[in-house]
């Protein structure tokens, strides 16, 4: 179901935060409040690993049949991103533990293998969500994802995995088809948000190259030799096709798009799930969005007309994306 206008769960900005732009800057710049995470290392089957940072009422290690609430950030974010903070901290303070999933290379270490992250792991949630779930016994588990990691959560819950533990799923400003969203960032304003992202990934990849060469890493080294020169990559798009689809795989950047968007996994989603999308998102067009008919009898989209990228500043003094986030996980 599809969901837009007046409701009891209508966003209204701020009003010095009227349009998609400002919402998005506002939430990247605006202060977070401090958490002081109890950090878990997840070993990889493949020998890689994944760090993932718990906020708890007691100790991470113990048995709890509190809520738990399992977080994804988004590209270039990381547990110490305001949004998963801000998410964070309200959730504390009603009840709820949760542990946010730092994607591979994320959590300020490098990660061991040439491979990274991209908006397709899906294998990575299943693999380290089992291990939270074999080792802590949680009575049930919630999802939230933002951007990236909220593609990450749609493909696995529409893939062929044991949800019987998940309650509920929040997927915030989902880049639904992938390619069109590349596209977007090419041109007009969103070239802004576009350059961004490039100079962090490249430089992100520039430096694990260089540290694996200090490091004499071999194989994985080789990996990332192998690649050739990139130093002319000058947009997502490129990034992508030069990059990212090579060393996970993809034949190209739109092979990689094509096969990861999470648009397509949208029919077979059977968990509880709330997809909550601003109609002025600089990063996502209203062309990549979901039809009505193409999201699943369990999902509801809430489309607000603003709202911009995991912005939905509101005018009181709390933040209604983390409010409506608490209110879906308790209903």
């Amino acid at each position: 179901m599809v969901s837009s206008g007046a409701s009891q769960h209508e966003f209204k900005p701020a009003w010095w935060l009227p349009e998609g732009h400002s919402q998005t800057i506002w939430r990247k710049i605006a202060g977070s409040p401090a958490v002081n995470h109890a950090r878990e290392r997840v070993e990889l089957s493949d020998g890689d690993f994944i760090d993932i940072d718990w906020l708890t009422a007691e100790e991470p290690t113990k048995n709890s049949a509190q809520p738990l609430v399992f977080i994804l950030h988004g590209l270039c974010g990381s547990s110490s991103s305001s949004y998963v903070l801000s998410l964070q901290t309200l959730l504390i303070e009603n009840g709820f533990n949760s542990v946010v999933m730092n994607f591979r290379g994320c959590s300020g270490e490098l990660n061991r293998k040439a491979q990274a992250y991209h908006s397709g792991v899906s294998h990575d949630l299943e693999e380290v969500l089992r291990n939270v779930i074999s080792r802590h016994k949680p009575e049930a588990v919630s999802l939230v994802g933002y951007s990236l990691g909220a593609n990450v959560l749609l493909k696995w819950l529409g893939e062929q995995h044991d949800h019987s533990k998940i309650d509920k799923a929040v997927a915030v400003s989902t880049p639904f088809t992938l390619g069109l969203c590349s596209r977007e960032m090419l041109s007009g304003l969103s070239r802004i948000y576009g350059r961004y992202f490039t100079r962090r990934l490249l430089s992100d990849y520039l430096h694990k190259r260089k540290e694996f060469e200090l490091q004499d890493k071999g194989p994985e080294l080789e990996e990332l030799l192998g690649l050739g020169d990139v130093s002319r990559v000058s947009n997502i798009w490129e990034f992508d096709d030069q990059i990212t689809a090579p060393l996970h795989g993809f034949e190209s950047a739109n092979d990689y798009y094509e096969r990861c968007s999470s648009i397509k996994f949208l029919p077979e989603i059977s968990a509880s799930t709330l997809l909550i999308q601003g109609y002025d998102d600089p990063l996502i067009p209203p062309g990549a969005l979901p039809e009505a008919d193409m999201v699943s009898e369990s999902t509801v989209m809430e489309l607000s007309s603003k709202g911009g990228h995991v912005g939905f500043v509101s005018a009181q003094s709390s933040n209604w994306l983390e409010h409506r986030i608490l209110q879906f996980l308790r209903d």
